[in-house]
């Protein structure tokens, strides 16, 4: 059984699309175009152009016409979060303040933790020279913890797990979301050396390994003034 006729026109003006051979914003063939070009009724035309909007290649606006959407479709996106030390000493060091066993279970539900498994909390303070611009505070399932070394063992958790398990989170997948909060707590405030109503980017990262299971879930407070983030798109 062959393919329905509006699914072939479909996938033609998909592939055109994706040629290059418009630019984001471009106004698209109109219906009666297309009904001429393919020798198609109009509602088969009309099924073609629904079908790439519902794909999220067109937008169609009534009364004027239809359009190339500005959507990154068939991209990669790249993001990064740039370290903004421009007026700052380039001496960045870390400092673990909390070492112990976690007992929140908003926490132990974000590792996916089973009935009687358990987490550390490692909280540290990120320096450049001598101003605190982030507090991380890592939730770490306690069978990827060295629970009788020293709090220092941890300034970095990932050069650790690298280490004791063979694990490069840095090559896992991940997810971050980042927001901004004011006022933030007392705790935080003290620790990053401000007051509660500067405000904070709050990043809260889950990084799995390709079983499902999450190996570290991260909850950090940086300064606005050490925040920048870059996006690039690179065509797949």
């Amino acid at each position: 059984m062959g393919f329905p006729k509006y699914q072939l026109i479909r996938d033609e003006l998909q592939s055109e699309i994706l040629s290059g051979a418009f630019k984001p914003g471009d106004q698209f063939y109109s219906e009666r175009e297309l009904i001429e070009r393919f020798e198609v009724s109009s509602i088969t035309v009309i099924r073609a152009i629904h079908d790439l909007a519902d794909m999220g290649y067109l937008i169609r606006r009534q009364g004027v016409g239809t359009f190339i959407s500005r959507a990154r479709k068939k991209q990669q996106v790249e993001f990064s979060d740039i370290e903004v030390f421009s007026t700052h000493s380039q001496d960045e060091h870390v400092d673990v303040v909390r070492f112990e066993r976690g007992s929140d279970p908003s926490a132990a539900s974000a590792l996916g933790l089973s009935e009687g498994e358990g987490y550390y909390v490692i909280e540290r303070v990120r320096r450049i020279g001598s101003v605190p611009y982030m507090v991380c505070e890592s939730h770490i399932p306690a069978r990827y913890i060295n629970e009788d070394a020293d709090p220092g063992y941890y300034t970095s958790i990932y050069a650790r797990i690298r280490e004791d398990f063979g694990i490069v989170l840095h090559d896992e997948a991940s997810y971050e979301t980042d927001s901004i909060v004011f006022p933030i707590s007392e705790h935080v405030a003290r620790l990053l050396e401000s007051d509660v109503d500067t405000p904070c980017v709050l990043q809260e990262k889950v990084t799995s390994l390709p079983s499902g299971e999450v190996v570290e879930h991260v909850v950090s407070h940086k300064r606005w003034d050490f925040f920048k983030i870059e996006l690039r798109s690179v065509p797949v």
